[in-house]
């Protein structure tokens, strides 16, 4: 199992209309086969400068990279990521007892 998330900012005013399009219309992501357990989140601590978080779970590898190409999750960060997120860390997890230490 991989989980991928990422933690952004984006360029709209805080509570905006724009804003809310694009958190709503991420949902798409959540529709791409391979894609599990999707998550629009808001980031409430302090420590952070980033106000937003998607996370998302696969089975495996080819079900992450079949997603990483997949036409929706393309054209998603060409038309909006790009245009509209200031900053972002992208961060992909694997359980540790799946993970080479």
């Amino acid at each position: 199992m991989i989980r991928h998330t990422v933690v952004f900012t984006l360029r709209h005013a805080v509570g905006s209309l724009k804003e809310k399009s694009f958190l709503r219309d991420a949902e798409v992501l959540g529709d791409i086969p391979g894609v599990t357990r999707f998550e629009r989140l808001a980031q409430v601590s302090g420590k952070t400068k980033y106000r937003f978080g998607f996370s998302m779970e696969f089975a495996d590898q080819d079900a992450y990279e079949s997603y990483n190409g997949h036409p929706i999750h393309v054209k998603f960060v060409e038309e909006r990521w790009l245009r509209e997120v200031d900053e972002f860390m992208e961060i992909d997890y694997v359980p540790l007892n799946l993970a080479p230490l």
